[in-house]
């Protein structure tokens, strides 16, 4: 049990300092700030209730805490989903980024080689697991589930290229939302010919 949470603040610790060390490398200072940690409010809350009911469970019913098999399975998600992440930023170098860009630049490329020739968006399928991983290896039933669901749903809504906007209750119509809106503006039939190629590595997310 203090093993596991020794894993999770370990885990935490390497997730959050080479996400800010890599936007400083790629970057440069002037470009990075403390958002670079990838801390938020709601983030903050998920990662305490996975502790609680760590703790809570711990307490009432020991038991299931003591599978290391399934948490070691936790851990290798939680290793999986850095390994694919921080391929996608390697491999993207400056064209990567923790928010989604509404304007191209100069030096703006689809990068369509390495990973990025496996799953369009590495950064977010990387996170998807790493994220779940993290309570697997906790033991975390409840929060496993909570986690899987919480974060498609923030990436279904990130990704996707067409939401529905409803009018007066009863006119639904088209819109174009978010980053693929985004990339296919930027890129045209290129990105088009691409996201019919390769999966956005999401789990029903196209």
């Amino acid at each position: 049990m203090i093993h596991q949470l020794a894993l999770l603040v370990g885990v935490l610790s390497f997730f959050h300092s080479s996400e800010f060390a890599l936007a400083l490398l790629i970057h440069g200072r002037h470009h990075v700030s403390w958002k670079s940690f990838l801390f938020s409010r709601d983030y903050l809350v998920a990662m305490a209730a996975g502790v609680l009911e760590h703790l809570a469970e711990s307490l009432v019913v020991p038991g299931i805490k003591e599978h290391p098999w399934m948490s070691n399975a936790g851990l290798a998600l939680v290793v999986a989903g850095e390994m694919i992440r921080k391929a996608g930023i390697l491999t993207a170098w400056n064209g990567f980024t923790h928010d989604i860009k509404t304007r191209r630049h100069d030096n703006h490329i689809l990068v369509t080689h390495g990973i990025y020739s496996f799953l369009r968006h590495p950064g977010y399928a990387g996170f998807f697991l790493w994220s779940v991983g993290t309570q697997v290896m906790m033991l975390n039933p409840l929060c496993t589930i909570a986690y899987a669901i919480v974060t498609w749903r923030f990436f279904h809504s990130r990704i996707a290229y067409v939401a529905s906007l409803l009018l007066f209750s009863f006119i639904t119509l088209p819109v174009v939302s978010c980053e693929e809106y985004f990339l296919r503006r930027f890129f045209g039939s290129q990105y088009e010919d691409y996201a019919r190629r390769v999966p956005s590595g999401i789990p029903f997310i196209k």
